[in-house]
């Protein structure tokens, strides 16, 4: 029995344009301290995006389980989370989970670990729509500058050589400046920081970006603050509206 959402993007009728997000939503516990993930989902359903990279998105203890239930994910949102074969509950890898929206067809998918003094990883999948193609990548890099270069190096080597592929890479990168620490992504991509997202409730670092390949010709990224976005996690969302 199919399950009709109480939120759902509007259509997209241009295959061209395509609106991602980006969201730390820190296992669902606001900064008022209460974990509420319903509060999350209806954040995300404001954002109208097509894609969402999600971070923190599963309980570190134990077996790791989501903060959602899949089914309520897409009642609520009307995105679907990308599944993972990696035989634990979780709804991504480390953390990293990625939300669709019906109208992409997902041709492939990956997870990894990255290095560094923390667990980290990041989470991959071939997306397509009508003739476009995409590959989307999720992550959350580490605390130190030093453990985000090793896990930037490792990234880009994981990185497969598509044609006719455009590529973008979501995530908290964890980067405070808007100058150093991200060379070696901005050397094959285009970093968006649309403004500060941390912390919610008096943003001064945009400790949270989305990297763009060379097949996008329009890009504005902005972050997305309403009331209950504020509380809902310590991190905004940030958006960015893309064409092909």
């Amino acid at each position: 029995m199919s399950t009709i959402p109480e939120t759902s993007n509007p259509a997209n009728h241009d295959l061209r344009s395509l609106r991602v997000a980006s969201y730390n939503i820190r296992k669902a516990l606001g900064t008022d301290r209460r974990r509420d993930p319903a509060r999350v989902l209806r954040v995300i359903a404001d954002l109208g995006a097509d894609v969402v990279a999600l971070q923190e998105a599963d309980l570190r203890l134990g077996p790791r389980r989501p903060v959602f239930e899949r089914d309520e994910v897409f009642r609520r949102t009307g995105l679907l989370p990308v599944d993972f074969d990696h035989g634990r509950e979780s709804l991504g890898w480390h953390g990293n989970a990625l939300l669709v929206s019906p109208g992409f067809e997902v041709i492939s998918r990956s997870h990894h670990d990255l290095p560094g003094l923390e667990p980290r990883g990041l989470v991959s999948a071939l997306l397509a729509r009508g003739d476009q193609r995409l590959r989307v990548v999720g992550v959350h890099l580490g605390l130190l500058r030093h453990s985000r270069r090793r896990q930037l190096s490792a990234l880009l080597d994981m990185l497969p050589e598509e044609d006719n592929t455009a590529m973008l890479i979501a995530g908290d990168f964890n980067e405070r400046s808007l100058q150093v620490g991200l060379g070696r992504l901005s050397k094959r991509f285009r970093i968006l920081a649309g403004g500060p997202t941390y912390h919610s409730r008096h943003p001064v670092f945009a400790l949270d970006r989305i990297a763009i390949s060379d097949r996008f010709t329009e890009a504005e990224a902005s972050v997305y603050r309403s009331h209950e976005a504020s509380r809902a996690s310590d991190h905004l969302p940030l958006l960015a509206d893309l064409r092909l």
